[in-house]
């Protein structure tokens, strides 16, 4: 059995939709698909570039885009964005077949490990990049949990859905999954995380 390096927005937890209507809410009062398809794009590189792109578009100040932010971040403590649709078929698979299930992300510790709890869900191992770590797709937080659990890489799989998860997977050795609907060229994708279960 493998072991899976997962993202968590996006891969893991279902955090999107929430962080898009909320940034959109901040210029919109009511945002239309097109509007909140505008926060989608941008969202897609970073939240940060996103809150810094909306804020320079629609001459909003970028304290209140992140005040927002940090509010929808304090909500998901009691009522936490939902599990991605086979996430937990999928960890406990790993578990089953004495693999480990690690956390990759962009997000910082306390709101990661917020939701983790929030929603019950129980990792092996999480890296941050706020934490001092490089952000994908330097290889750099795919390197420190190998190292930490002494992994082989042809015995992990990491999933992502930006190619930059990806780049970073493979930056370390390791095979990349891309989860997204649309697929990469060159990029093996998959569209729904049970999907999963073959690469394990």
């Amino acid at each position: 059995m493998r072991s899976i390096i997962w993202d968590m927005g996006g891969t893991l937890i279902d955090t999107y939709p929430e962080v898009d209507r909320t940034l959109a809410e901040v210029i919109w009062a009511q945002p239309s698909k097109e509007q909140l398809a505008e926060v989608a794009r941008l969202r897609s590189q970073s939240i940060a570039h996103a809150t810094d792109e909306l804020a320079a578009r629609h001459h909003v100040p970028p304290t209140q885009l992140n005040k927002a932010y940090s509010a929808l971040k304090k909500k998901w403590i009691h009522n936490p964005a939902p599990l991605m649709a086979g996430a937990a078929d999928v960890m406990a698979a790993v578990r089953q077949g004495s693999g480990l299930n690690l956390v990759a992300t962009h997000r910082d510790r306390t709101s990661a490990e917020d939701l983790l709890r929030a929603l019950g869900v129980q990792v092996d191992d999480l890296v941050c990049a706020p934490d001092g770590f490089a952000r994908k797709p330097d290889p750099q937080m795919n390197h420190v949990l190998m190292e930490r659990h002494g992994l082989d890489p042809h015995d992990v799989v990491a999933v992502g859905d930006r190619p930059i998860d990806v780049d970073a997977a493979h930056a370390a050795g390791i095979e990349g999954i891309l989860l997204s609907r649309k697929p990469q060229p060159g990029i093996p994708t998959i569209n729904a995380l049970n999907d999963l279960l073959t690469y394990l």
